[in-house]
């Protein structure tokens, strides 16, 4: 039997559990790391067929700023995956568990209370998911620079928070690592406040507003430019689009009202109008032409209960960028990446901006990877080339790196058994995980 088919591989982020054999190209199973509790319930509840009602449906997360802070509930969304859903034996099998970067020792306890005391895993190896990252786009590219170099920086953007990580020969620097605390679920509240007080009361409606985020939401090119027609009124005003709520009867999941009206931005570029719009004879815009609805809508239909967005679709991803305009001490994704390369030694500068990683979720929004050359470029030595890559599934990313590294021959030697964990204990298990 090899090493691969009894490694379960777990991706276990603050928003989406990623999980499956080591070995396989995509993990079996990828589902929210939470319970729900719909409104008329007093139980909560397990997601997993994705065809859930959940309107109104109240949420608990196990993780929070990502890092784990309730065990307890962990170990029950764990003992329904690994039961229910991957069918696994924990006894007989070894676990790949991510773990974010600078978690404290109590939580890193609590976690090897579960997998061996709890799950009785038979070994277990912790990794980072920059290093995963890495890992998975060194493999994909053997003859790339990020392999040659073997060093890359990685941003991964996900649920709880946004890192900026200098990878070197498969470990991240920790002490040039820099991070912005804002993820996801940040963009998701912010959205909800804004089309609270603009529209109709969504605080409660987390996975609606996840779901609005995840289909309108884009990144600017230009703001001040996208501002002024969002401005607009009628017509003229691209941006506007009308989200359906669910009503429970008809559909249960909510939708976008006329999906090509969402997609209308991406004729917007930076360098002006281009070609391919409709202008009229004075050489303006002809906003008629690429504007027209289905129908003619005077006004939303509230007896349907939807709402509109305009410029919240490009004010929301704006936070990563430009963090300081919500009142947040903290810099922006550019400047997170420029101190975390001047932290690492000289020599590394160079290869560092021409080997950028794009992870996680938050990286998926439209025109992300371009707005952030953009916003580098100035900031960059001009002899330096600026190369972002985004991966292929920037959300399965980091799995499919421990899946790469589970299936590798030298995987079961890096592991740390249960009983040198009885023997030795947690603390004296991890140094052989990152040194």
């Amino acid at each position: 039997m090899s090493a691969s088919t009894n490694v379960v591989v777990l991706d276990n982020g603050g928003g989406l559990i990623k999980a499956g054999l080591g070995g396989e190209r995509d993990p079996s199973s990828v589902v929210p790391n939470c319970l729900y509790r719909p409104p008329a319930s007093k139980k909560w509840l397990h997601l997993t067929s994705g065809d859930e009602d959940l309107t109104s449906a109240a949420v608990r997360r196990p993780m929070d700023r990502g890092y784990l802070i309730n065990p307890e509930l962990q170990r029950e969304i764990w003992s329904h995956l690994f039961s229910s859903v991957l069918r696994i034996t924990p006894s007989q099998s070894s676990l790949l568990l991510t773990e974010p970067l600078f978690t404290l020792p109590s939580i890193q306890r609590s976690v090897d209370e579960l997998v061996f005391e709890e799950f009785n895993f038979r070994a277990l190896y912790v990794a980072h998911p920059p290093a995963l990252v890495h890992l998975h786009e060194a493999t994909r590219r053997p003859r790339g620079l990020l392999s040659r170099a073997q060093c890359s920086l990685v941003v991964d953007a996900g649920f709880s928070f946004t890192h900026a990580s200098p990878v070197f020969h498969n470990f991240p620097l920790n002490y040039a690592v820099r991070r912005i605390d804002l993820g996801g679920k940040a963009l998701t509240n912010y959205l909800k406040e804004l089309v609270s007080f603009r529209s109709v009361n969504v605080m409660e409606e987390t996975f609606i507003i996840d779901d609005v985020k995840e289909k309108l939401c884009f990144v600017s090119l230009d703001v001040d430019r996208d501002l002024s027609i969002a401005r607009k009124s009628g017509k003229e005003n691209l941006f506007r689009c009308t989200y359906v709520l669910p009503d429970g009867v008809t559909h249960t999941k909510g939708f976008v009202k006329y999906p090509d009206q969402a997609r209308r931005y991406l004729a917007l570029r930076e360098s002006g109008l281009p070609s391919s719009l409709p202008v009229d004879a004075e050489g303006g815009m002809n906003y008629s032409e690429i504007a027209e609805q289905p129908e003619d809508r005077k006004s939303v239909d509230l007896s349907k209960n939807e709402f509109d967005v305009t410029n919240e679709r490009f004010l929301v991803p704006e936070m990563i960028f430009r963090p300081a305009d919500l009142g947040m001490n903290q810099a922006g994704l550019a400047e997170c990446i420029v101190r975390a390369v001047n932290a690492c030694h000289p020599h590394l500068h160079p290869v560092l901006y021409e080997s950028i990683i794009l992870t996680g979720g938050s990286t998926l929004f439209p025109q992300f990877a371009e707005r952030l050359e953009k916003e580098l470029r100035p900031l960059v030595p001009d002899d330096y080339n600026v190369e972002i890559t985004t991966q292929e599934d920037p959300i399965l990313g980091v799995w499919r790196g421990g899946s790469l590294l589970a299936s590798s021959p030298d995987f079961e030697a890096m592991c740390v058994t249960k009983s040198e964990y009885e023997e030795l204990g947690s603390a004296r298990c991890r140094k052989r995980f990152f040194h």
